[in-house]
């Protein structure tokens, strides 16, 4: 865009945005106008639910990437964390806790890669708790690596926040239950903690999601939730007001 002297020594552009603030010259003088929309936001219930959505996505990922998950099949690992997560139930929040409140449920994406996905749950062996899965005790690949990603749900002054971390297990650590593999621990009875175990060869990784027995996430599915968290926003701005089914 051709620039123009102000006069001042300095050259700016035709037209220049900043902080919601356009700059231009008219009559040699420079000119500042606030070009900040003053209409209000259109906020439909398809688009709040949209929007309640992406927040609870990316409370996620701000939690998750210091684990340094592997999402392999995307221009980069946010997007295809994202295009997984999209798919999770939506929790509403209040406009006052949205930015980091983040919720423990099943489906959760860990990963995503080209690897089969190891089959698993939450059940018990001989009474202890333990995760399951569907990993062959006699077969294994060379350099194969096992991760178990581990989600512990919080609450910090009425406030829920949803915690990760990562260790490397080994086979030695798991237990052969019909010729597959699972773990066993009493953790693994923990209602405020969910699990993933990801398989990991090179470059290459298994697609996997958090098994969890945590229902907290549910207080914020309802109609009453839905209604709170709205009006925090200003509210709907079509009708009727019900939440989808």
């Amino acid at each position: 865009m051709k620039k123009k002297s102000t006069g001042l020594g300095l050259l700016i552009p035709k037209t220049l945005r900043i902080g919601g603030v356009t700059f231009y010259q008219r009559g040699g003088q420079v000119i500042g106008r606030v070009s900040e929309s003053r209409e209000k936001r259109s906020n439909t219930l398809p688009q709040f639910i949209q929007r309640q959505k992406m927040r609870h996505t990316t409370a996620l990922w701000k939690m998750l990437r210091y684990q340094e998950p592997m999402f392999t099949e995307r221009t980069n690992a946010y997007q295809d964390f994202a295009s997984l997560a999209n798919g999770l139930p939506v929790v509403y929040v209040e406009k006052t806790r949205m930015t980091d409140a983040s919720f423990l449920m099943p489906g959760i994406p860990v990963s995503n890669g080209k690897l089969p996905t190891i089959e698993q749950h939450l059940g018990e062996v001989d009474g202890t708790p333990a995760l399951l899965t569907d990993l062959k005790a006699s077969e294994w690949t060379r350099g194969e690596i096992l991760w178990l990603y581990t989600a512990e749900q919080h609450t910090e002054e009425a406030f829920p926040r949803l915690y990760f971390s990562r260790k490397e297990v080994s086979r030695r650590e798991m237990t052969a239950v019909d010729g597959r593999l699972a773990l066993l621990g009493n953790e693994f009875a923990d209602p405020m903690k969910g699990w993933a175990l990801v398989r990991v060869v090179d470059d290459k990784c298994s697609p996997q999601t958090i098994q969890t027995r945590c229902t907290l996430f549910q207080q914020y599915m309802t109609d009453e939730a839905l209604q709170r968290a709205a009006k925090s926003y200003g509210g709907i701005t079509d009708k009727p007001f019900l939440s989808p089914r």
